[in-house]
C-alpha cells in the first residue's frame, strides 16, 4: 500500500457527512465515540496514506448502514513533482468523497481513530510527521507492514504523543473482502481497540502480546506469500525463456493436485508487475526481521529483488490478457532485455 495525500481548497467542498462536536471530543468520557453495540461511528476518522488499503476500508465502511464519519485523509503523492501524479491523487479524493489536506498533521487533528496504510518504508516517516497532530487519547491503527522492532519505536513515539497505538497486521488482500479483511491488532490497547474496529465492521482478532506480536505474524507469513510470488516469477519468466514452462507447470500441478499452477502462476505475475515496489519494501522488512532473529535472510532478501525487479518496471496488462500467464510472461521478458536487471 500506499503513500499520502492532500487535496486543494477546490475539493473541500465535496459535501462530506460530519458528526457534531460534542462527539468529537475524546475527553468526553460519557460520551464515547465508538460503541460495540452500535452498527458505525459517526466520529472522525483520518487517512494517513490514501492507496488501495484505505480507499478499500472507506468503501467497506459506507457500505454498513448509519455510517456517517467525518473522514480526512493526506497523501504524500500530491507532494509529488510530477503534475499528473498529483491531479490523479486530487481526483481521488475527490471521487472518493473525503477531506484532502495539507499536511499530515491537519489531517489527524480532532480524529479519534487515524489509520496509517502507507508503504512500509515510509511507516516511520509518516507517524513522526502526523503525531505533532495527533489527538491526546486517540487511536492510532499501524496498518503498515513493517518488521516488529519498526512498530515498537513508532509507538514509543506515538504513546510520548498521547495517543493510543495499535499494531494491525492486514492479514489478506483489501479485496474483496474490504473493511473485512482479517487483521490481527496487538499491544496494550488492543482489547479497547477491538470494540472499536468492531463498530466499523471490520474483522479483527487479538494477538496476544506486546506491539509487535501481530507483524511478527505478518512478516513471517509474507516469507511464504511474498516468497512465493517470487519463485514463480523465476520458475514461469526461465521456463517461458527455455520453453518448457506448460511441462514445468503441468508437472507441479501432480505433485500439488489442485492448486492449479498455471492459474495462480497468472494471478502472482500480475500482483508482483503492479505491487511489487511496495512489496519489495515490505520484504525488507521482512529480512530485517529475519536477521534480527538471528537467521539467514538470504531467501527474504531474494524476494525483495524480484518484487522490485518486475514491480520497477511499471507494466499494466490489459484486463483480459490477466488470466493468461504465458502473455504475462512474454510483457514482462520483452522489458526484462537488459543483462543488468537480471543481476
Amino acid at each position: 500500500m500506499l503513500s499520502y495525500i492532500r487535496v486543494g481548497a477546490a475539493f473541500k467542498a465535496q459535501p462530506v457527512l460530519r458528526a457534531p462536536r460534542d462527539l468529537m471530543s475524546l475527553r468526553a468520557a460519557s460520551r464515547p465515540w465508538l460503541m460495540a453495540t452500535s452498527p458505525i461511528s459517526s466520529g472522525s476518522i483520518a487517512f494517513i496514506g490514501f492507496g488501495e488499503a484505505a480507499r478499500a476500508f472507506l468503501d467497506g465502511w459506507r457500505s454498513e448502514a448509519g455510517f456517517g464519519a467525518r473522514v480526512s485523509a493526506y497523501d504524500i503523492k500530491t507532494d509529488s513533482p510530477d503534475a499528473e501524479t498529483r491531479a490523479g491523487k486530487r481526483a481521488d479524493y475527490a471521487e472518493a468523497n473525503v477531506i484532502g489536506v495539507s499536511s499530515a498533521p491537519e489531517a489527524v487533528a480532532g480524529a479519534e481513530a487515524v489509520f496509517s496504510v502507507v508503504t512500509a518504508d515510509q511507516a516511520e516517516v509518516a507517524a513522526q510527521a502526523a503525531l505533532s497532530g495527533v489527538a491526546k487519547g486517540a487511536f492510532v491503527f499501524d496498518c503498515n507492514s513493517c518488521a516488529p522492532q519498526t512498530k515498537s519505536c513508532i509507538a514509543e513515539e506515538a504513546e510520548a504523543a498521547g495517543a493510543r497505538y495499535v499494531d494491525a497486521a492486514v492479514m489478506a488482500p483489501v479485496h474483496p473482502r474490504l473493511h473485512k479483511t482479517p487483521l490481527l491488532i496487538s499491544g496494550p490497547h488492543a482489547k479497547d481497540a477491538l470494540s472499536v474496529l468492531a463498530a466499523l465492521g471490520m474483522a479483527a482478532k487479538i494477538e496476544e502480546g506486546p506491539v509487535g506480536s501481530s507483524s511478527s505474524v505478518k512478516m513471517i507469513r509474507s516469507i511464504v506469500m511474498k516468497g512465493l510470488e517470487a519463485l514463480v516469477c523465476e520458475c514461469v519468466l526461465a521456463g517461458r525463456k527455455a520453453g518448457v514452462i506448460e511441462t514445468v507447470l503441468d508437472s507441479l500441478d501432480d505433485t500439488y493436485p489442485g492448486f492449479d499452477w498455471k492459474k495462480r502462476s497468472a494471478y502472482m505475475l500480475e500482483r508482483v508487475m503492479t505491487h511489487g515496489p511496495r512489496r519489495a519494501a515490505e520484504m525488507r522488512e521482512v529480512a530485517r526481521t529475519v536477521e534480527l532473529l538471528g537467521l539467514d535472510n538470504a531467501m527474504s532478501a531474494a524476494t525483495v529483488g524480484w518484487q522490485r525487479r518486475v514491480g520497477d518496471l511499471r507494466l499494466r496488462a490489459a484486463k483480459e490478457e490477466t488470466a493468461d500467464y504465458r502473455l504475462l510472461a512474454d510483457l514482462i521478458l520483452t522489458h526484462l532485455d537488459k543483462p543488468e536487471q537480471l543481476r
